[in-house]
């Protein structure tokens, strides 16, 4: 259920993998994301087991509409259902106050700066990195007293850059943007590896204490891939304060 769990300093940082849910195929096991075509009482249930797995109140987590934009919204407690904004990173000070973002081929990024008691969860996909929403939600913690020095980063299960393949003109796109994005399949053709540029990005910002999960999702069939599946659930990463 819960694929990797990290806690520094009094930050957590959790990423789930597919098993240990309700939902039936092609969305079995885990699926958390609720608009991929799943039963809503089966994402329900999954989001409930996730959350009390890791000790979290289910009604303390914050999940986004996520559109691929690099829009930022800073929360200080759960919206209700009709109100959740299409942003994809969102930023609190709130302590105890989970925030979740969904993913099934897109980098899924936590961070966190345990002295100021700031957290963000960002959706990192193709389109993301380029817009630069990572920058945004960074901006938008040192907004709130974050200090990218202390900023730690953790980066989840995302589909690598051996396993991206894009149009030579798609892939020469992001590299006008994020060099270190450009990439080779395995099998030589033009490839992007979102979770380099994230990473690069987040190493101009100032931020140091990085790291990035091994699980290329297309590979592994402990983890959704929309590419691979097309249609399949959804992965969620949680970053949460003490």
């Amino acid at each position: 259920m819960i694929g990797q769990r990290e806690d520094v300093s009094g930050a957590h940082f959790a990423f789930t993998d597919r098993w240990g849910g309700v939902s039936a195929a092609p969305y079995e096991e885990l699926n958390l994301g609720g608009a991929v075509g799943d039963h809503a009482a089966a994402v329900t249930a999954n989001r409930e087991r996730s959350a009390r797995s890791l000790g979290l109140d289910p009604g303390r987590v914050v999940w986004m509409n996520q559109v691929h934009g690099a829009e930022v919204a800073v929360v200080d407690g759960p919206w209700g259902a009709a109100d959740i904004p299409s942003v994809d990173a969102i930023v609190t000070t709130g302590r105890g106050l989970a925030l979740a973002v969904l993913t099934a081929d897109c980098v899924p990024v936590l961070l966190a700066d345990p002295v100021a008691g700031v957290a963000a969860a960002a959706h990192a996909g193709r389109p993301g990195l380029v817009a630069g929403v990572v920058p945004a939600a960074v901006k938008a913690m040192i907004g709130l007293g974050a200090d990218p020095a202390r900023i730690v980063a953790r980066t989840g299960p995302a589909v690598c850059g051996r396993c991206y393949e894009v149009p030579e003109a798609m892939r020469a796109d992001v590299a006008a943007v994020e060099p270190t994005a450009y990439a080779e399949t395995s099998w030589g053709t033009p490839s992007v590896d979102v979770s380099a540029g994230v990473h690069s990005q987040l190493e101009r910002l100032g931020v140091h204490d990085r790291k990035q999960s091994p699980v290329c999702t297309l590979e592994s069939r402990d983890h959704f891939s929309y590419r691979r599946d097309r249609t399949t659930g959804r992965l969620a990463g949680y970053v949460w304060l003490d």
